[in-house]
């Protein structure tokens, strides 16, 4: 289970900490709207009615102690950036911004973001798939059943064969493709008989269930 602090509770917020909740992990959900803090108190583990751009309230709460704070609203600009370099200032470990633009995002970047997504309208829960796995690197749902992921390759399969893994009989999924640890090498449906390293990412596709399974 890791811990998370979602600031923001609009429908990319909302859907974010409503997700991680659904997977197991601690969500503490922060917006200054009420009414938006009463939409999802029963659906994650703590909500408050808060103003994160005050370094007070994010000490009170304690902030730095989540593995990850999401700043998960880009339409006030200025607040974004105040309340991601905020969380930095206080050892925050991982930091998430919503950006909106590349100059924001550059900016972002400057003042210690880890990492900046632009999300669509599904983007919170794809991106809940992605933070509540160590291995999983991306998440695409291509249909309520099925779902493409890029995974870092587990420890356990280093050095064995794709053939000897027999991935699709235990796991249910394929291997499409796989991006070599060396960062030159890219196999396109690998054979049989490719040899998977620590640090190779795999691009795999299956049902759901046996996605989490896997991750």
């Amino acid at each position: 289970m890791k811990s998370f602090v979602i600031i923001g509770l609009g429908r990319f917020g909302r859907e974010l900490a409503v997700e991680l909740f659904r997977l197991g992990h601690e969500v503490l959900a922060i917006d200054k709207n009420e009414e938006n803090v009463a939409h999802v108190a029963d659906f994650v583990t703590h909500a408050i009615t808060a103003d994160a751009r005050d370094e007070q309230v994010l000490r009170s709460i304690g902030a730095r102690n989540f593995d990850c704070a999401v700043v998960a609203f880009a339409s006030a600009t200025q607040d974004n950036i105040l309340t991601t370099l905020l969380l930095k200032e206080i050892g925050v470990k991982y930091v998430i911004a919503k950006g909106h633009d590349e100059l924001h995002t550059r900016v972002l970047k400057k003042i210690g973001a880890d990492r900046v997504v632009f999300p669509e309208a599904e983007m919170g829960a794809r991106l809940a798939q992605v933070l509540s796995s160590n291995n999983l690197v991306d998440y695409i749902e291509i249909s309520d059943d099925y779902s493409i992921i890029e995974i870092n390759a587990p420890p356990r399969w280093d050095g064995k064969s794709i053939r000897t893994l027999d991935v699709r009989a235990r796991y249910g999924l394929n291997i499409l493709v796989v991006k070599a640890g060396d960062g030159r090498t890219l196999s396109v449906v690998p054979s049989p008989d490719y040899v998977v390293h620590k640090g190779d990412v795999l691009v795999v596709i299956g049902a759901n269930e046996d996605i989490h399974r896997l991750v």
